[in-house]
């Protein structure tokens, strides 16, 4: 969760000021930056698609065993060694075992489907029963081993995905200090930007949207409580999809809001997108919020990925990010402009003005929700810390490891929050959900069939002592809010570095944006393999 850029988003003067680069800066590669021949050109399996990986498999080329075997030297090569992204927390020990049982199944003609032997990584905030940790990248949960996999996992592993293991992520889902720096964690350190290596990953499911942009795995899962799927999937140029909270079952994962959170798939392509999504839903009895699904999640998302999808549409393009930093705000308009190539009906709206008020609601709303959602899930675990004041003390009594750049405000405050039975907590829900109104109104008054701007601006240097800076773009809030489907895609880069394009609907309205989506990335093909650049100067002298 981006929580600092969302208070910023929410603000009058947040929603058009940047704080971008010159206009006249470039970046000056410095004499030991690591060339795209070194880490791109020699992988084998470099921007490769699910389909083409389940083609190899098929064809007898390659093996599920061969290709995680692949990713595992990947992740070495890359991850640890080499450009040292960081972005993997914990590889699982039973990778090339689960590889080879799929072989197996394969041998023998049994196909679980699109995603069987295809190797996935997952976000360290959502449990595994196996031999790896959940800790959300805190110290004060290092040991906690998950007695059952989260729903999601079942859904993955019973579709025959098999596990890599864990992605670094901003501790606490970055909901622990008003100066957190995004993907940073006690425990897995500082996850890098693969296009420029001093930028931010974004947060806060940084390391699932380095790692799928380096092309150490196939495709990864994050999880969102406001933009941390689908801010880290802009900032490292790849597709990210925030579902309807309530398609995907939030039981076994570490929470923030139970009004707000959800995981999300994360891949280079929206295809890949799709096709991890539609493995990934169901009715969960566990997470009541899931039966309002029924019916309402189609069995394959690939289906709508059509080319022709915006023809005679009628799309909403948030008119505030048409001014700000001059680069991003080009990148926007010629996005305007190829949805109009493509046969949309474009209209400028003003989405973020409306939904400034609920700002300081919303937070409230998950500092609530917070203290209550941990509380329950870390009394059922074998964790050395049962709430969350314990969580704060073992911070403080470490915190020479456990807060060495930034404290633990926001734990703390959200210790304090009222119980969800005051009036506090009910008035602002209340007032949080009325973005759902405010959405749909605005969407009908204008016969609107999806709405789009700017993800998030141009990713800001890595400051652990300040913290994130914003950018004055940021349209992951309005969905966020409302609980509403968000997909975001490269629009294209500046300076080297990666800027999205966020498209969103209403409720359980995924295919739509899927199909958009896809007719958007087949058009421009903006996706560009990262070049693990070493970030020297500005020509500005900075």
């Amino acid at each position: 969760m981006n929580r600092r850029n969302f208070i910023k988003s929410t603000s009058t003067v947040g929603l058009i000021t940047t704080l971008g680069i010159p206009a006249g800066a470039a970046i000056i590669a410095n004499n030991e930056e690591e060339s795209s021949d070194d880490f791109n050109n020699p992988f084998q399996l470099n921007e490769i698609s699910i389909s083409e990986l389940q083609e190899l498999m098929k064809s007898g080329k390659q093996s599920s065993r061969s290709l995680t075997k692949m990713y595992l030297d990947r992740i070495e090569k890359i991850d640890k060694k080499g450009p040292k992204l960081n972005s993997v927390i914990e590889l699982n020990p039973d990778a090339l075992a689960i590889a080879s049982k799929m072989d197996a199944e394969r041998e023998i003609g049994k196909i679980r489907g699109l995603m069987h032997g295809i190797p996935v990584l997952i976000k360290d905030n959502i449990n595994t029963a196996d031999k790896m940790q959940t800790t959300a990248g805190s110290l004060a949960l290092a040991g906690n081993m998950a007695s059952e996999d989260a729903f999601i996992v079942k859904k993955l592993r019973e579709a025959g995905a098999v596990i890599l293991g864990k992605t670094n992520l901003s501790e606490w889902a970055n909901f622990r200090s008003s100066r957190s720096c995004s993907g940073w964690s006690s425990r897995g350190g500082q996850t890098k930007n693969p296009f420029i290596l001093d930028r931010s990953p974004s947060g806060s499911s940084s390391g699932s949207g380095s790692s799928v942009s380096a092309n150490l795995c196939a495709i990864a899962i994050g999880t969102e409580t406001n933009g941390s799927v689908t801010a880290p999937s802009s900032s490292n140029g790849i597709v990210g999809l925030k579902p309807t909270v309530g398609l995907l079952s939030r039981s076994g994962i570490i929470p923030i809001s139970k009004t707000q959170d959800t995981a999300g798939p994360m891949g280079r392509n929206v295809a890949d997108v799709a096709t991890l999504l539609s493995v990934l839903t169901g009715v969960d009895s566990e997470d009541e919020i899931t039966k309002n699904s029924q019916g309402k999640a189609p069995q394959d998302y690939t289906k709508y990925l059509q080319t022709g999808a915006l023809k005679g549409k009628r799309i909403g393009f948030e008119k505030s990010f048409l001014s700000g930093h001059e680069g991003v705000v080009a990148l926007y308009k010629n996005a305007i402009e190829k949805f109009k190539e493509l046969g949309a009906e474009v209209v400028e709206i003003e989405l973020l003005k409306e939904m400034r008020v609920i700002g300081a609601a919303s937070f409230t709303v998950l500092q609530c929700e917070f203290k209550d959602g941990l509380n329950a899930y870390l009394e059922k675990t074998n964790a050395k810390v049962k709430n969350l004041t314990e969580v704060i003390a073992y911070n403080k009594t470490n915190e020479s490891t456990a807060m060495p750049y930034f404290k633990q405000e926001t734990l703390e405050s959200s210790d304090k929050a009222p119980d969800l039975n005051s009036t506090v907590y009910k008035e602002a829900l209340v007032k949080v959900l009325s973005s759902r109104k405010i959405i749909t109104d605005l969407m009908a008054k204008n016969q609107l069939d999806a709405i789009a701007g700017t993800t998030y601006g141009i990713p800001s240097p890595i400051d652990l002592f300040n913290g994130d800076a914003g950018n004055g773009f940021y349209f992951c809030s309005p969905p966020a809010m409302a609980g509403f489907p968000h997909i975001t895609l490269p629009m294209g880069k500046i300076y080297e570095l990666p800027v999205g394009l966020s498209i969103m609907a209403g409720a359980y309205e995924e295919p739509k944006i899927i199909g958009f989506a896809y007719a958007f990335e087949q058009a421009t093909k903006h996706r560009t393999a990262p070049k693990f650049l070493k970030f020297s100067n500005f020509s500005s002298g900075i």
